[in-house]
């Protein structure tokens, strides 16, 4: 399998704009968990957080291996935990546990985006792979 130069240009993970907002979502998820109800210390709330934190952790790990096809996988797992937890986020919308409307919405956007840009990384990235 080839290596890719895609790291001559990133010198860390933490430079990737994709991983810096999966961060913020991860906080944003934490904030906004916080007065789940208890009942859900277990449930949605660790699930949530659960697949949050996936989200920045698969990219890094993706960054740091050394073949293409492998950083893209940790992509897809990447994107599978930020499509989870936007099913997650609709739930708790519908079960009315978020009393902040507006943070809510904020997280939602920021989810968004973080899925349109890890689309637009593995397309990038699927690109330099051929």
């Amino acid at each position: 399998m080839e290596e890719y130069a895609v790291k001559s240009k990133v010198v860390s993970h933490k430079e990737l704009i994709v991983w810096q907002k999966a961060m913020d979502l991860v906080e944003k998820i934490y904030f906004l968990t916080k007065d789940y109800p208890k009942n859900e210390q277990y449930g949605l709330t660790s699930q949530m957080r659960r697949a949050a934190v996936a989200i920045p952790t698969n990219i890094t790990e993706g960054y740091h291996r050394n073949h293409l096809k492998e950083y893209i996988q940790f992509l897809y797992i990447a994107k599978s935990s930020a499509s989870e937890l936007e099913t997650l986020l609709e739930l708790t919308h519908r079960l009315k546990f978020n009393i902040h409307a507006q943070f809510e919405k904020d997280t939602t956007d920021l989810l968004t985006e973080n899925l349109k840009m890890l689309t637009s990384l593995i397309k990038s990235l699927k690109l330099k792979f051929k």
